[in-house]
């Protein structure tokens, strides 16, 4: 099996966004760094959790086919919460939301990053809610403790606890109806199941660290076994600030189009860099974009990127997430080839409304755009938080 992905330009990280404006937000930054107003963890599983609960919403989405439950994380007092894309590509014309307090809002989309699996939305009438306090990427390990809290099954203001189980996994998730998100992202072992998405994974000191996304699920159940998910907070941040500023987020440019290793996906859909990065070797280059970062630094067809940077490259993939975790506009080094030939290269700035186009059989091209990997009922799958699905979304 093959997957493709373009980074960048006309086929991105899929979806769409809606812009519906964002009158009245403060910016993120002053909410993140409120400080002395900020309700602070005592450096305990129960302190943190008592800080993020005010800050954490459960949302529900009216579709035809039901209602989609998630989570949320309130940005700022007059009602900008981020949350996952996902819950809302099926949205019908009602989305309700329900504070800490169960105060229930209607609220409507201020805009959405389908590659990162973010969006923002808005609760209509809301004031005087309790903004959460957002840590930095550079202070979260390996190990370290984590509290996710959020409406699993749609049990509202649920704690579970854990670890940072792993930083810079290359997470590739669906909901088996064909769109899949490529991110790189927190993993941790704290319980997060359906119902989850969105809710904020946070420090001991009840800050953000990251914003829950998908679980890894054995093929035959769809509930945790450890392996959970998380879009970092250094991505969340920019994305929400964006989002709240103009109803769309930006990503970085590349642009090239490639293939993942075919053992990648042999027997299931699990993103696991740790197995395979030995075996696959770097991302061959198919296609490079006229006129885009990657043609202006020298790039050509053929060429196996191994390196961003010092993180390593497995496969297309895994260069999808790692290029996804830098900002547009950041200056990076690729590594290429067996003879490690370095090539800087700036990233460029396009706009966030469609993923990764990531599919079986011949690489996309305009006559044949094709979508999705199929599901691999024999094998684990990441997956999000899909109520829909057998095996599903958080």
């Amino acid at each position: 099996m093959v997957a493709a992905g373009l980074i960048g330009g006309g086929a991105g990280f899929g979806g769409a966004y809606a812009a519906l404006g964002t009158t009245g937000s403060a910016p993120l930054s002053s909410v993140a760094n409120s400080g002395a107003s900020a309700q602070v963890g005592n450096g305990t599983i129960a302190g943190a959790a008592a800080a993020i609960a005010p800050s954490t919403v459960d949302i529900r989405v009216r579709a035809a086919q039901g209602t989609i439950e998630g989570s949320g994380v309130v940005l700022t007092s007059d009602g900008a919460v981020l949350t996952n894309n996902h819950l809302l590509t099926r949205a019908g014309s009602e989305i309700s939301v329900s504070t800490a307090d169960g105060t229930r809002y209607r609220a409507k989309v201020v805009g959405t990053s389908p590659s990162y699996d973010l969006a923002v939305i808005r609760l209509l009438g809301a004031s005087n809610l309790k903004a959460a306090t957002f840590g930095e990427a550079s202070s979260v390990q390996v190990g370290q403790q984590v509290v996710a809290t959020g409406s699993p099954q749609g049990l509202s203001g649920t704690v579970t606890a854990g670890i940072v189980s792993a930083l810079n996994r290359t997470v590739t998730a669906g909901d088996g109806g064909g769109t899949r998100v490529v991110y790189n992202g927190l993993q941790t072992d704290a319980p997060i199941n359906r119902g989850n998405s969105g809710g904020p994974l946070v420090n001991l000191a009840g800050q953000v660290i990251g914003i829950n996304s998908a679980i890894a699920t054995t093929g035959r159940s769809p509930g945790s076994i450890g392996l959970g998910f998380a879009v970092p907070v250094n991505t969340a941040k920019r994305v929400a600030q964006e989002l709240m500023s103009s109803g769309v987020a930006t990503k970085p440019q590349l642009g090239v189009q490639g293939t993942a290793s075919p053992a990648r996906h042999a027997e299931n859909s699990t993103s696991n860099k740790a197995e395979t990065s030995s075996e696959a070797g770097g991302a061959r280059v198919d296609t490079v974009q006229s006129g885009t970062p990657a043609a202006t630094a020298g790039v050509k067809t053929g060429d196996v990127i191994t390196k961003i940077d010092n993180y390593p490259v497995a496969d297309f993939e895994d260069l999808i997430a790692r290029v996804g975790n830098f900002t547009p506009g950041q200056q990076v080094t690729l590594t290429i080839g067996s003879n490690a030939r370095q090539v800087p290269v700036k990233l460029g700035n396009v706009q966030d409304t469609e993923t990764a186009n990531v599919q079986t059989g011949p690489r996309t091209t305009p006559e044949n755009p094709g979508w999705g990997i199929p599901d691999h009922p024999r094998g684990p799958g990441l997956f999000g938080v899909d109520p829909f699905r057998t095996r599903s979304y958080l």
